[in-house]
């Protein structure tokens, strides 16, 4: 999205020298000419010493909007507790420090919404919804930015079995006004609910006041469970707006709002939307359209997701080169086909997979090679950006190069792109080898 900065800020940069930045439009405000009226005092020339009753009108300048600089994310999850626990926290540092990665996402409102660091925001205090796995958020984020790490807030979005114990109002509800819960018993908000927008976008300025870079939301859908069929919603909240319109709506309205803050907004949402191959009327997900609104998005295209014959491939668990290149050559046709007069979208940086998927019928071990297979397939597929996903915060540090390896594999990484076929494969259509629901729950959890 385009951003506009005031006449101060251009003027500095005329002044220090000229910088490109990505994604920035700097565009200044020029002040209106003098223009000098024709009257009687015209003929003699002289300036006059009387003071002017005319009402001077100063231009209109737009309000100064945060400069956001983009980095190049290669990052990994932490949960809250491996964050603010010192020991794993400066092992991992360590593991770091060693390599490429140079993002993480750590939680901030977790699975179960709690905020996990000291948030004095108003409905967060108001709720009681601190619960400080990071007992020391200010300690964390030194020692993050003295190592030029880049911090991506995961907030989880509308799966929040806390709020409505606070605020059952906000959340989703069965015809007899019970509160609707998931197979695991938890309960979820409405997304159509103007205070649960406000209450996600407080959290992420509480996320940009501790010092992340960025907020990430997850969850942000619907429930795909069985039952949620029979949740009523009031027409004076939806005001005929399905789904996907009232998830793209929240983006929108988040984004604006966070951006003025000088956060980058995200969204994680499910691979197997790529293409429609999922019903984006019951998640509430259409990648295109989120993509029109976010700074960037991040598909979950871990291979132990999409069933046998996917993309022509018999097990794509056991072929993830394939089949991260084959999704992402998906996510750049829709992207394609949903951009509005060519313009700005979201980057796309895709989740991989950094676990085993064992309760698969047909699956591998992933270690090094296969990770590192993932990180290929995505620079193969023109994309430069990818986070590592693993529930229990163990990474194949192996896979990773170190910092001078990845400067000297970017003239590798252009070669691949240049080899690839101009003519992209035809995919097959997408059957998720679980259901919507176990897919993001398995993996977007906390770490045991």
């Amino acid at each position: 999205m385009r951003k506009r900065i005031g006449i101060g800020f251009l003027f500095l940069v005329l002044l220090c020298g000229c910088k490109q930045y990505d994604r920035v439009d700097m565009t200044a405000t020029t002040p209106a000419p003098v223009v000098v009226r024709p009257g009687k005092d015209e003929e003699s020339q002289e300036e006059s010493t009387e003071p002017s009753t005319e009402e001077i009108t100063e231009p209109e300048t737009e309000a100064l909007e945060p400069v956001k600089v983009p980095t190049k994310v290669k990052g990994i999850y932490l949960s809250a507790y491996v964050a603010g626990t010192e020991s794993m926290i400066d092992s991992i540092l360590e593991q770091i420090d060693q390599t490429e990665i140079n993002a993480v996402v750590i939680d901030v409102k977790d699975d179960n919404g709690r905020i996990t660091f000291r948030m004095n925001t108003p409905m967060v205090q108001e709720i009681g919804a601190v619960k400080a796995f990071i007992p020391d958020i200010q300690s964390l984020m030194k020692k993050l930015k003295e190592r030029n790490i880049y911090t991506i807030a995961r907030v989880v979005a509308f799966r929040d079995p806390y709020l409505p114990e606070k605020k059952p109002e906000l959340a989703l509800k069965l015809p007899d006004g019970s509160t609707y819960r998931d197979n695991k018993g938890l309960a979820w908000v409405n997304p159509y609910k103007k205070e649960t927008w406000d209450y996600l976008v407080e959290v992420g300025i509480g996320a940009h006041e501790a010092g992340f870079d960025e907020v990430q939301f997850d969850y942000i859908r619907f429930s795909t469970e069985k039952g949620v069929n029979n949740v009523v919603y009031d027409e004076a909240d939806t005001k005929g707006r399905g789904r996907t319109e009232i998830i793209t709506e929240f983006i929108e309205y988040a984004n604006k709002q966070l951006s003025q803050e000088g956060l980058y907004v995200s969204a994680d949402v499910f691979g197997a939307i790529i293409g429609g191959g999922v019903d984006s009327q019951t998640v509430g997900q259409s990648y295109g359209d989120m993509a029109n609104h976010l700074d960037y998005i991040c598909p979950m295209i871990y291979p132990s997701h999409y069933g046998d014959g996917n993309f022509g491939i018999e097990h794509p668990d056991m072929q993830p080169y394939d089949t991260i290149l084959a999704a992402l050559q998906g996510s750049r046709r829709d992207l394609q086909e949903h951009s509005i007069n060519g313009g700005e979208q979201a980057v796309v940086r895709p989740w991989l997979q950094d676990f085993t998927a064992s309760y698969l019928k047909h699956y591998i071990k992933y270690e090094d090679k296969q990770v590192r297979e993932q990180i290929q397939a995505v620079y193969d597929a023109g994309y430069d950006e990818w986070l590592l996903w693993s529930a229990s915060c163990k990474y194949h540090w192996g896979a990773l190069r170190t910092q001078a390896e990845a400067e000297s594999e970017k003239q590798s990484v252009e070669e691949s792109r240049a080899a690839m076929p101009v003519t992209e494969p035809e995919t097959s259509p997408l059957k998720p080898e679980i259901s919507l629901e176990d897919a993001e729950v398995s993996f977007h959890k906390p770490a045991a």
